[in-house]
């Protein structure tokens, strides 16, 4: 019986020692960032004996792999605010508002309308032109730093991510030598720091795991890419930019480059890269582009306006803007001969320019080349235009023979093959490479060139209208400038609708069909090809004569400085490439920049309500997962009382067995 008693005691000694070493564990690690609390547990007494104790984690992996889950999403958001809110602001700043600076510009110009010989007034245009462009490049500026941070934090949290994966890997490996052996609850430490691991990775990008053979995790991307795999082997992320080595993207490649970088689609990336590409993409992209757009298109259009009117000099006006032209980024891929690719905005074809990039690609058929709009994340937008590349190598408008030029002019030099990728970024580039061609006010092409007279012996009411420039590359003008073929006169005859016409060039005689309207263009050749027009107002009578010419010392005229300034309201700023011919597809250049604030701050907002919602499913998920598998100070410490309780029992137990064990050794002797 004491033999008995005494091995019970002995047992029951040792069961309260493990159950209160296995609380003391929990107690002592309750401060200790991805420990799981531990439950030691005995089998029912056998033959008098307290059966072996066996130590387990409290893991539940339903909670677990949910709080991963939440975690990413949690932090996709958290990072796209934190990079949003920033560019958010900047648009907001009164400072960086290209409308104040567009308003003031245009302000000035009509300023210059009231008083076109003034110099002071025209030099306060283009000190506006001035400080336009410097707005723009400033803003331009500003959000290409973001993309480099972007780039930089990318290149950080791929580095993390790897180093998290080579752990995870190594920590399974460990794993995998004491699965099924007496050493599995020594380990626990390990397993709780292979989990930590995946729980910090999962703050990185989203990720999904199975259990894999003698106790390993596989680890895959919510993507379903492989990131920890069997045996030791797994797959890290490289970034990379093809074709703009500016542009990172992310891919994953088996360690030590054994296999080709397999793409990711960053669209369905969660975590903090995630969040950082689709702040880029959803943001950074639209905005340079957009930015760019308005300023290719202020510059376009206030250009091939300038170029319809007269300067101060009594010259036909120039260009105020320099349009510039950048470089075609090639595929790695590429095999054929194409030395250099440029691409600028055909002269008057900005209004038709989208906010979007572009990839050229070089097709089955010699010199032909299609030209394919791409969205923010380079998906291919609305269908591709066909294009052949002439000579001369500069493909514009007039080569298309499908589709549209979207108003690019390519220039090309060398030649393709099949296959062969190009990627224009005309627009993300423009902003901060647009600059002033003249700095003088003299240059401002207020004027018209032509001016038009009622003879004084006319005896109808009949006027003739001032007159209106649509081309001075026409053969109109010659570069004095001047009309080509002289003065022209018009004189209405006899007969009904007739009219005489006469120039250097000869006379002839039309009939028009009314009301009188473009005269020059019903007149027909060569009339019709000058680059300017006239109406003819009333009724006039038999012999009355109305001239043209040339405005020469016309130095207070404005009628070209009107049309200058209607830039202001014109809608030349292209919304979407996909489109209809009856649909409202262009805005102002308020409209355009007002539109692209607003979309930024919409954004944003969508993205702070996001991250309100799954900051509150995470702390749910961390409230439930701690619940489970955390410490509870007060629940270890009624354990350590229950168990002091049962080990004091234990060893009272153990005195009285060893002191009956005595009792009988004494009688014995």
């Amino acid at each position: 019986m004491s033999f008995s008693l005494l091995n019970i005691a002995s047992a029951g000694v040792r069961s309260s020692s493990e159950l209160l070493q296995t609380t003391s564990k929990n107690i002592t690690n309750v401060n200790t960032e991805g420990y799981v609390r531990e439950r030691t547990e005995f089998t029912t007494m056998v033959d008098n004996q307290v059966g072996r104790g066996e130590t387990y984690r409290l893991l539940n992996e339903f909670a677990q792999s949910q709080l991963n889950r939440d975690t990413s999403n949690k932090s996709f958001f958290d990072q796209f605010v934190t990079e949003a809110n920033r560019v958010d602001t900047i648009f907001s700043e009164e400072s960086n508002n290209l409308s104040t600076g567009i308003n003031s510009l245009f302000n000035n110009v009509q300023e210059a309308l009231n008083q076109p010989s003034s110099s002071v007034a025209r030099s306060l245009v283009m000190t506006d032109a001035q400080s336009l462009v410097d707005q723009m490049d400033r803003l331009s500026g500003i959000v290409l730093e973001q993309q480099s941070i972007v780039n930089e934090q990318l290149e950080i949290f791929s580095e993390e991510a790897n180093s998290l994966i080579q752990n995870i890997n190594t920590l399974n490996q460990e794993i995998a030598v004491v699965n099924g052996t007496n050493n599995v609850s020594d380990a626990s430490s390990i397993y709780n720091q292979r989990d930590l691991a995946i729980r910090e990775l999962s703050e990185l990008v989203d990720i999904e795991t199975l259990d894999g053979p003698n106790g390993e995790k596989l680890v895959f991307m919510g993507t379903g890419e492989s990131l920890v795999m069997e045996n030791g082997t797994f797959n890290l992320f490289s970034l990379s930019g093809d074709p703009d080595p500016n542009f990172k993207e992310l891919t994953l490649d088996v360690n030590g480059g054994k296999a080709v970088p397999l793409e990711i689609d960053a669209s369905k990336l969660k975590g903090k890269i995630g969040g950082l590409l689709a702040f880029r993409d959803d943001i950074l992209v639209p905005a340079q582009n957009q930015i760019g757009q308005m300023g290719l298109a202020i510059a376009d259009a206030f250009n091939e306006q300038n170029k319809l009117g007269m300067d101060a000099n009594g010259d036909l006006g120039g260009d105020i803007f320099n349009i510039p032209t950048v470089g075609a980024y090639a595929y790695k891929a590429n095999s054929g001969g194409v030395t250099n690719m440029t691409a600028t905005v055909e002269s008057g074809k900005g209004s038709e320019l989208p906010a979007s990039d572009f990839i050229i690609t070089y097709t089955a058929n010699a010199d032909e080349v299609s030209i394919q709009p791409i969205d923010n994340k380079g998906e291919p937008v609305g269908s591709a235009s066909l294009a052949t590349i002439p000579a001369s190598g500069i493909i514009d408008s007039d080569d298309i023979t499908s589709g549209e030029s979207f108003g690019l002019q390519i220039n090309v030099s060398g030649s393709g093959v099949e296959g062969d990728q190009f990627q224009i970024k005309l627009n993300s580039e423009a902003a901060t490479l647009i600059t002033l061609a003249t700095s003088r006010g003299e240059d401002l092409a207020l004027a018209s060139p032509i001016r038009t007279a009622n003879s004084i012996d006319n005896t109808s009411t009949a006027t003739i209208s001032a007159g209106e420039v649509t081309s001075v590359t026409s053969g109109g003008f010659t570069s004095a400038p001047g009309l080509t073929n002289g003065d022209i006169t018009l004189v209405k005859t006899g007969t009904a609708n007739e009219y005489q016409i006469t120039d250097a060039s000869g006379t002839s005689t039309f009939t028009i069909t009314p009301p009188a309207e473009g005269m020059l263009a019903q007149a027909g050749a060569p009339f019709d090809s000058y680059g300017f027009d006239f109406d003819i107002e009333g009724t006039p009578a038999t012999g009355d004569t109305f001239t043209l010419e040339f405005n020469e010392g016309g130095f207070d005229d404005n009628r070209n400085g009107l049309k200058l300034a209607d830039l202001q309201n014109g809608e030349l700023v292209r919304k979407n490439v996909v489109t209809t011919a009856t649909a409202d597809n262009h805005d102002t250049f308020n409209q355009a920049y007002s539109g692209l604030v607003s979309d930024i701050g919409v954004v944003t907002g969508q993205a702070i309500t996001s991250a309100s919602a799954f900051d509150a499913l995470a702390q749910q998920s961390e409230a439930w997962y701690e619940s489970l598998s955390g410490v509870n100070l007060d629940e270890e410490a009624a354990n350590l009382l229950r168990f002091q309780q049962s080990y004091s029992a234990s060893a009272q137990v153990l005195a009285a067995a060893q002191e009956i064990f005595d009792t009988l050794l004494s009688a014995a002797r």
